[in-house]
């Protein structure tokens, strides 16, 4: 669930369609409480400020992209938990460096800058700045002893195609991608996810 708060940050953040300066600002200090607390609350569940700030976090997640509506992660994650019964929150992160690594060529300035509120002090290009974005988020899974593979919650590479033919049906999330998201794509970022 904290995981889905953060991508909820990133995609309102990132989306093409209906992006704004309120929605970017929601989903900046959405993601600075949600990635200062979340290994706190994981580790030290009793810790109520860390609590108070994933909540505060989630919620303004959530008034961002009630503003500026997620996408491809999102279009990509919804098949993986209807046809096999995957927790959103882990939906989302099993496919989530995969989609960002597939927007990083149009994406990596925006990336760049979400880089610096998790990480403040980074340095490099803008590309390296958002690289590094992406490889925290890729190991974030892990550090908090989730699945990371999609072979792991038994996904294999004879689903893709009917994984990637259902995310196609999630337009109203597709259009919102900083980089369109074709049926050859999605099957691709589904077997880099397995």
């Amino acid at each position: 669930t904290g995981i889905d708060a953060m991508v909820h940050a990133i995609e309102a953040f990132t989306t093409k369609r209906l992006k704004n300066p309120m929605a970017d600002c929601l989903a900046k200090e959405a993601l600075r409480l949600l990635s200062g607390n979340l290994h706190k609350v994981v580790n030290a569940g009793n810790d109520i400020v860390a609590r108070e700030n994933m909540l505060l976090g989630a919620c303004l997640a959530g008034m961002a992209f009630a503003n500026a509506p997620v996408a491809g992660v999102h279009a990509l994650a919804y098949p993986i938990g209807a046809r096999f019964h995957v927790p959103h929150g882990l939906s989302n992160s099993l496919v989530l460096e995969s989609v960002l690594r597939f927007n990083l060529e149009v994406a990596h300035p925006m990336y760049a800058e979400l880089g610096r509120i998790i990480k403040p002090g980074l340095s490099g290009t803008t590309m390296d700045q958002a690289s590094s974005l992406i490889d925290y988020l890729g190991g974030l899974a892990g550090e908090l002893g989730l699945p990371k593979r999609l072979v792991e919650v038994g996904i294999t590479a004879n689903d893709v195609n009917q994984l990637a033919n259902d995310a196609m049906l999630q337009t109203r999330l597709l259009m919102n991608s900083p980089r369109e998201i074709t049926f050859n794509d999605a099957v691709e970022i589904y077997r880099e996810s397995l």
